[in-house]
């Protein structure tokens, strides 16, 4: 005999069918808005100055009836900054919400999916071509990350620092109303900003140190067996830099107090006899040295052999975060110009070239565990 059985969905009535027209009321209609991130070769973030509020933007703006984030990019780059550019990947996306504290509390607002796109690089040439229409914006400016936030407001100046971090680390950003959904990448976590830094114009001299001239600071791109490098930050001035520091009266060489530096700073054990030369940058008074005088800032590289558990640094009493990242990502962090993208060029052929290290792949900029990396 067959057991009884009980249907749960005939005890359902059943629903009557919405039209169209109802099915389209019941949809949340939001905002879009689109903004492009446009940088100079320096990597400083292209800003400009509305007429009509008194903090500074990206340029881009909201969508009109039927467009889609690239049609807005292309239509508000040309109206705002007078160029024909074709947006790039998609760098940011930010939902914020209705109520969010950085919108006027009296304006009707349904909330608003707002994009970030990859505008590019503007040479000088690009930038000399920039027109802005007067009666819209009073003027653009190249800012450096840290600046250029300290003129948006709050939920703009989140959206931009997420864009350009994940356009150096090659991902993108999902956001809600400023704030990361879900694992925070580390160029975020550890708010790391970008700056061209002092001595980007000096040339680069791929070659022996003159013998007039002393060492007083050795830096080291040190390369993974993935051929990734490492940058550490620092918590109390968050910008990247190559691993090394001034070369103390008790180091034996540059190369030994590269050593002692990269143990002391990022718990990573080089091996004395593989350090290689790189080449120098001049510094013209070795001000930060005491006012020496002339004096080489010594460039180096060489193989990680091992990476220990992150301890506090013994010089600073700071915990420094340790970062990966290809040569070309670490150039673009460091702020130095084009003489540093020289630098990660040349340190990559040889480290190739040396070790057998092969270049690094494309992928994002990662943090060294905190109990180390065994290999």
């Amino acid at each position: 005999m067959n057991s009884p059985t009980h249907d749960d969905t005939a005890a359902v009535p059943e629903q009557p069918k919405m039209s169209q027209e109802e099915y389209a009321r019941s949809r949340h209609a939001v905002w879009l808005g689109t903004a492009a991130l446009v940088t100079d070769e320096l990597g400083r973030v292209l800003l400009v100055k509305p007429t009509y509020r008194r903090q500074w933007l990206l340029p881009g703006g909201g969508a009109e009836p039927g467009e889609g984030p690239g049609q807005v990019f292309r239509r508000e780059v040309h109206e705002e900054i007078g160029l024909l550019r074709t947006p790039g990947r998609v760098l940011a996306v930010n939902w914020v919400a209705p109520g969010h504290p950085d919108v006027a509390a009296d304006l009707p607002f349904p909330g608003e999916v707002r994009y970030v796109l990859d505008g590019g690089t503007l040479t000088e040439q690009g930038i000399a071509a920039l027109r802005l229409p007067a009666d819209e914006l009073h003027g653009y400016e190249f800012l450096d990350s840290r600046a250029a936030a300290e003129r948006m407001i709050p939920v703009d100046a989140q959206s931009m620092l997420a864009a350009l971090r994940a356009r150096l680390s090659g991902t993108t950003a999902h956001l809600d109303g400023g704030l990361h959904v879900g694992t925070v990448p580390p160029l975020d976590l550890y708010q790391v900003h970008t700056r061209p830094q002092k001595g980007r114009d000096w040339p680069w001299h791929p070659d022996r140190v003159p013998k007039r001239l002393p060492v007083p600071q050795a830096w080291g791109w040190l390369f993974m067996p993935d051929g990734r490098v490492v940058l550490v930050i620092d918590p109390a001035d968050p910008l990247a830099v190559l691993p090394g520091g001034t070369v103390e009266a008790t180091d034996v060489s540059p190369e030994a107090a590269l050593v002692r530096e990269a143990a002391e700073e990022a718990q990573l054990t080089l091996s004395l006899g593989r350090i290689e030369r790189l080449g120098w940058v001049y510094g013209a008074t070795g001000a930060v040295y005491g006012g020496i005088g002339e004096c080489a800032r010594l460039r180096l590289a060489a193989p990680i052999t091992a990476v220990g558990p992150s301890t506090t640094d013994p010089a600073s009493g700071r915990r420094y975060a340790r970062l990966l990242a290809t040569p070309e990502q670490a150039a673009a962090l460091l702020g130095w110009g084009d003489q540093g993208y020289q630098q990660a060029a040349q340190a990559a052929r040889l480290a190739h070239e040396q070790w057998g290290i092969s270049p690094a792949a494309p992928s994002p900029i990662t943090e060294i565990p905190a109990e180390g990396i065994g290999w």
